[in-house]
């Protein structure tokens, strides 16, 4: 440590250059995560916030909600099941809302349309207005996003393409589906509005798309299928797998997060071999003088170790920095177990980079580096 500490005193310019790769590797590395983690909160951040662990679905629906119709009938059935505490029933559609009926898409805002009971054990905490109630059939609660649009408690929303009026009472937070801000709204409500055209529910009675299971002693799900006639129950992980795009999406990130790590090993792995190589005489000098391979080599390591310390903790300093002056649509979330598990990765890496100095220290000759043999 006193050597690395000395070269390090000794030649601060390398050094900093060095650092300052780690920076901008360890920088990019987390901000990659950040929106790859963003964009994963978008896409399914309702499903995830759901304290559930199964869910059940249509036996044909390829575990996807918008290929799945059941009876919410299936209900009692499901609360018969053996390890099964708590079912809700969830149906799920895209719809455009307005404030008023002009066809100024401008005017209109995406949303996704979710059907749920009021008192649904998966039911978001309204953080402001009131909760859903069977009493106002129309009434919805809204993700507090869509205030910046300027949707406030008590405004009459106009569902594009349809003669359905909401009445926006409360609002939640956090909630998020396909991208989109979420809307609550009761089951039946729901109901009116996917299945309006006749047939398209497939004449099932009270027909929803899916039930989500509360069920943390259930370890076969399988022996659901078996109880209850023409159904599929899979995994809250698997459910979300499910969500369009939603694998696509986390598989580009996560490739361009290993390609970005798989360089960065190359990058500090040549710095410090080309480092090395210029330090060769010296390294000569100091077997010569008594210096053992060993020595030599845990200087080395602990350079690496420190300055890939301090690059990587700027590194995430620079990252939180710059999520504070992102644009406030753009999908960032950073938690603390992505920062530390990628910290942790790039030091492994690193550090095993520097195996490659270590190694042709080992080789040296102290003769022929200081260019005596003949």
């Amino acid at each position: 440590m006193f050597l690395a500490l000395k070269e390090l005193k000794y030649a601060k310019f390398r050094y900093v250059m060095m650092t300052t790769i780690i920076i901008l590797i360890a920088w990019l590395v987390f901000i990659l995560s950040g929106l790859g983690n963003g964009l994963a909160t978008l896409s399914a951040a309702t499903l995830k916030n759901i304290d559930a662990e199964y869910v059940v679905y249509e036996e044909t629906a390829g575990a996807t909600f918008a290929k799945s119709i059941l009876s919410e009938n299936l209900q009692e059935d499901l609360e018969k099941q053996k390890n099964v505490d708590k079912v809700a029933a969830f149906g799920a559609s895209t719809i455009a809302v307005g404030k008023t009926k002009s066809k100024d898409a401008d005017s209109k805002e995406d949303v996704a349309f979710l059907g749920v009971e009021p008192d649904a054990f998966f039911m978001p905490e309204v953080i402001e207005g009131e909760k859903l109630s069977y009493d106002n059939k129309k009434g919805v609660v809204i993700n507090d996003t869509l205030k910046e649009a300027g949707y406030k408690i008590g405004d009459i929303l106009l569902v594009a393409n349809s003669d359905m009026k909401l009445e926006v009472v409360g609002y939640v937070k956090g909630e998020t589906y396909n991208h989109l801000p979420a809307i609550f709204t009761v089951l039946e409500n729901w109901r009116d509005y996917q299945y309006a055209a006749p047939g398209s529910d497939n004449d099932t009675d009270k027909a929803v798309q899916a039930f989500f299971l509360k069920a943390p002693n259930l370890e076969d799900p399988s022996t659901i299928d078996k109880a209850v006639k023409d159904v599929e129950t899979v995994t809250k992980k698997t459910a979300i797998n499910g969500m369009p795009g939603y694998k696509e999406e986390n598989g580009t990130i996560m490739m361009m997060l290993a390609f970005c790590i798989v360089i960065s090993a190359f990058i500090i792995a040549v710095f410090f071999y080309v480092i090395t190589m210029q330090k060769t005489q010296q390294f000569g000098v100091m077997k010569a003088i008594g210096a053992s391979n060993g020595f030599i080599g845990k200087a080395i390591v602990a350079q690496v170790a420190i300055l890939s310390v301090v690059g990587i903790v700027i590194g995430i300093v620079f990252t939180y920095l710059t999520a504070k002056i992102l644009p406030e649509g753009m999908p960032f979330d950073l938690e603390p177990t992505l920062i530390i598990t990628y910290a942790i990765v790039l030091l492994i890496i690193a550090l095993l980079s520097s195996i490659v100095s270590v190694r042709q220290i080992v080789k040296i000759d102290p003769l022929t580096a200081l260019g005596r043999v003949e």
